[in-house]
């Protein structure tokens, strides 16, 4: 599965590192050393992935993230040596996909590279394009369109997959480790604060009180569920 990488990191070893595992891998890969060089090369080039450290030089990492969410869906791969829950969540809150703490395995990178890629074209190219509908809420499938109410909203590739699973079964509730398995597969161990941070990001955007949600419930000892009713709020 080759595809078009851009690696934003600064440390000259970590990247040649990283170049070489994913070009085994069939992808063309590109490196730059700055958070600036990172923008412009990720608007000129249109990667498929970015593979982007956290501390880099000119513009933050953190940033680029944001900015890059703003105008694009492509998946982002943080590189973090910050450790806390609140860095790592953090990152996810701005819009990456997926994220690795230093030191990490070259191969361990490769595989969640893999595995992000593998989510990105699944979600655009699906055999089967629909539009689910669930109460207010509309997901386009093809064009990986969300819309509240009838107003745009724009997620992540992860946060999308997510609403896309309860959305296919309104009113079923769904275990974190369920959504772990049929969003982020068996690639690598994820943790369910990570499905709680992306849940909390989606509610801020398709809640009108993200403190009192009405489309996507926490059952509580259980898990979340895309409503399909007028129901009731939970946080």
């Amino acid at each position: 599965m080759s595809a078009r990488i851009l690696v934003a990191e600064d440390d000259e070893k970590q990247s040649r590192l990283i170049r070489i595992y994913l070009e085994r891998e069939g992808n063309a890969v590109q490196v730059v050393a700055d958070g600036r060089a990172a923008l412009e090369r990720a608007r000129s080039a249109k990667p498929d992935l970015i593979v982007l450290d956290v501390m880099l030089p000119l513009v933050d990492g953190l940033d680029v993230c944001r900015i890059l969410r703003a105008e694009s869906d492509v998946p982002i791969l943080l590189l973090t040596a910050r450790t806390t829950e609140e860095d790592m969540l953090l990152g996810l809150d701005l819009g990456a996909d997926d994220y690795l703490t230093k030191p990490y395995s070259p191969r361990e990178l490769t595989a969640r590279v893999r595995a992000l890629l593998r989510r990105s074209r699944k979600a655009v190219g699906s055999a089967e394009p629909a539009v689910l509908r669930v109460g207010a809420v509309e997901l386009d499938t093809a064009r990986f369109e969300v819309r509240v109410a009838g107003q745009p909203v724009a997620l992540t590739a992860k946060e999308f997959a997510i609403l896309e699973a309860l959305a296919r079964e309104p009113g079923r509730v769904f275990t974190r480790a369920q959504i772990i398995e049929r969003v982020f597969g068996f690639d690598h161990d994820v943790q369910e604060r990570t499905v709680d941070a992306h849940v909390m990001n989606l509610r801020r955007k398709l809640e009108a009180d993200p403190g009192r949600p009405r489309h996507l419930e926490t059952v509580y000892g259980r898990g979340y569920r895309l409503n399909d009713g007028p129901g009731s709020a939970s946080s």
